[in-house]
């Protein structure tokens, strides 16, 4: 008898043991491969050739009444191959985005599924639910564990509020543990055999942000701000939450929630280049979109609004605003930005400076073919959504709108709600104090901008150390409003910057690079117009450089260090090269090889000078002919740069 319970026992166990069902699905090229195990819940590990990546991430949406993923019982699947190619309204790196990938769709009883999709360079999965009225989201589960001790390229912050603006910081995952502080997406892992993983995510519509929170060694789990119930004002742009629920998002049950991705690359390069977010993103929904014109803004906010050797009393006042105007119509800038300073108060947006005769500057630039943008606080148009409107009928461009600094379900609405009526006025949108990109600057493509970042304007704090990071990381998820320009350079240990006479870390070779090698719909010149006047060959090649591209290429590349890239727009190219403080200079050998066979070109070229790295000032403007095959010869000194520009 007892023979017999046990035959009875190990038959039971081993039942429930085998029972676990193992769906797998690769990439095109077959390079990564993904195993979902189904059990008791929903787990998938992810491989590079032989090596495992990521090992047993478990999968769940905790709802108010019932967990999804736990003892799922699958009712079908199916694997399809896509391959197809999209053009963005705005084009930050190709003209031509393709989109290859395998689909694997598993449905599950109860009305929900997850979708995961495998490119050649990544891999990304989302839930989808078939619900009947609004579900309650307490928690999605999202864990990381990693096989082997990994390098975490993280912006850590101690709050879901944030403006992401900290600087990066490295940790060996083997080093987690519950005190490490969480951190913003994108995140930045390097494993033992040379990949870079780049995790971050897209569709992101009615739900929150995703954070990340280390754990224990070698794991990390998702994190999320819950959803804000009640409000006061606080101030002129902020509010008070006072009352917050213990779930994360109330929405829809029927809906795709938001795609978790992970670029997957041999070379840091391919970063650079993944359009990952794009990708994933829901495709445009405005039907006219030849009104969105991207292109660069002078911006007088940097510099002070301190033009000199002029015959007026500089400032926010409608002499200085002219004197923007006629150098941006000089140098066929089409936006200039009228930043905090051009209304009465921040609080009303309908009030101009009366300093400033608003609609005699607008009249005066639509003269000079140079149009206007204004600055406001989000609280601000969240208490009067009227403005687009106005702001039509005035003559308005578009808006950038600021420290909004929270990314939980109610502000993901905000930022909607904003982009929508911006759109259904003709109006872009700039977001400052904002969260990084994830999808809506491709549904409403007149979203043309995101600050999140470490930018110009926190002076010395945005050191090429930490800003040779942002093309492989928070560059490489979307647009980035950096703000570059600087005429005044300094090397870091000499560094002292007030404005008005406001002063960038880095050499100037290395400021002019940063046009190319950044992408953003609106590129900011930071600068005050004495200033570039004053450099005038350095301001002429800044204001050839576009904002849009056909294609994107990376030359050399190495998280951390060093970045150089070339872009193309029609037939002309344009290189960008930076680099961080390494004591030593870097040297390069470029071939030219995406070159056009048969053409001749003229390329001219600002490099560091030979005394750049000291006086980072120093730089040497050189023309010479090249043709497909060319090779040239880089060196950029610690914190240094190289741009040019190649012609027929």
């Amino acid at each position: 008898m007892n023979k017999l319970l046990l035959f009875l026992t190990f038959c039971l166990f081993y039942g429930f043991a085998t029972s676990a069902q193992t769906v797998e699905v690769s990439s095109p090229d077959d390079q990564i491969k993904m195993q979902v195990k189904l059990g008791a819940g929903i787990d998938y590990s992810v491989f590079y050739g032989k090596n495992k990546l990521l090992d047993q991430q478990n999968l769940a949406l905790d709802l108010e009444d019932l967990v999804l993923g736990e003892n799922p019982k699958l009712r079908n699947q199916k694997i399809t191959e896509v391959d197809q190619k999209s053009e963005p309204v705005v084009p930050m790196k190709f003209s031509s985005v393709p989109n290859h990938y395998k689909s694997l769709r598993l449905d599950f009883k109860g009305n929900y599924s997850i979708e995961f999709r495998v490119f050649n360079d990544g891999y990304a999965y989302r839930f989808i639910t078939d619900i009947k009225g609004n579900i309650v989201v307490k928690n999605e589960n999202f864990n990381l564990l990693f096989p082997d001790n990994y390098t975490a390229h993280l912006q850590q912050t101690d709050s879901f509020k944030t403006s992401y603006e900290n600087p990066y910081s490295q940790m060996d995952s083997g080093d987690f543990n519950t005190e490490t502080t969480m951190s913003t997406l994108p995140v930045l892992l390097g494993t033992p055999q040379g990949k870079k993983i780049l995790i971050s995510e897209s569709g992101l519509l009615d739900y929150p942000a995703l954070f990340l929170k280390a754990t224990e060694k070698n794991k990390m789990t998702g994190v999320f701000p819950k959803l804000p119930l009640e409000f006061e004002d606080d101030g002129d742009r902020s509010m008070k939450i006072t009352k917050t629920a213990d779930y994360i998002a109330k929405t829809s049950g029927k809906r795709e929630f938001p795609w978790r991705y992970f670029v997957i690359t041999k070379e840091d390069g391919q970063l650079l280049e993944n359009t990952m977010t794009y990708n994933l993103a829901q495709p445009n929904v405005l039907k006219n979109t030849s009104w969105i014109k991207p292109g660069q803004v002078s911006w007088e906010w940097w510099n002070g609004a301190s033009p000199y050797h002029v015959d007026f009393v500089a400032g926010f006042n409608e002499d200085t605003y002219k004197y923007f105007i006629d150098f941006a119509s000089e140098f066929g800038i089409p936006y200039i930005l009228m930043d905090e300073g051009w209304a009465k108060t921040t609080t009303d947006p309908y009030t101009p400076n009366p300093d400033i005769d608003l609609f005699k500057l607008i009249s005066y630039a639509k003269e000079k073919n140079v149009k206007i943008m204004l600055w406001l606080t989000w609280l601000t148009v969240e208490h009067n959504f009227a403005l687009f409107k106005t702001f039509k009928d005035w003559g308005i461009a578009g808006v950038k709108i600021d420290f909004m600094d929270r990314s939980d379900q109610w502000m993901v609405n905000f930022y909607e709600r904003v982009a929508k009526e911006a759109a259904k006025h003709e109006l872009f949108v700039d977001f400052h104090g904002a969260f990084k990109p994830a999808g809506l600057e491709r549904k409403y493509p007149n979203v043309l901008s995101y600050e999140g970042v470490l930018g110009l304007e926190q002076m010395g704090r945005a050191t090429p150390d930490n800003s040779v990071y942002f093309p492989f990381m928070r560059n490489a998820v979307g647009a980035m409003d950096f703000t570059p320009g600087a005429m005044i350079n300094m090397q870091p240990e000499i560094y002292y910057s007030e404005r008005p006479n406001s002063a960038g870390v880095g050499t100037r070779a290395y400021q002019m690079a940063l046009y190319v090698i950044f992408e953003s719909g609106l590129q900011m010149l930071a600068d005050n117009p004495t200033n570039y006047y004053r450099e005038r060959e350095c301001t002429e090649f800044i204001t050839t450089v576009p904002t849009t591209w056909d294609q994107t290429i990376a030359l050399e590349a190495k998280a951390g260090e060093y970045a150089i890239v070339a872009k193309r727009r029609g037939d002309t190219w344009f290189i960008g090269g930076m680099t961080n403080g390494a004591e030593k200079e870097r040297n390069f050998t470029l071939n030219l090889d995406f070159l056009t066979t048969g053409k001749a070109y003229t390329m001219t070229s600002f490099a560091d000078g030979i005394n750049a790295g000291r006086q980072a000032l120093d730089y040497k403007k050189e023309e010479r002919q090249v043709k497909k095959g060319s090779k040239i010869e880089v060196k950029m000194v610690k914190n240094g740069g190289f741009a040019a520009i190649i012609k027929m």
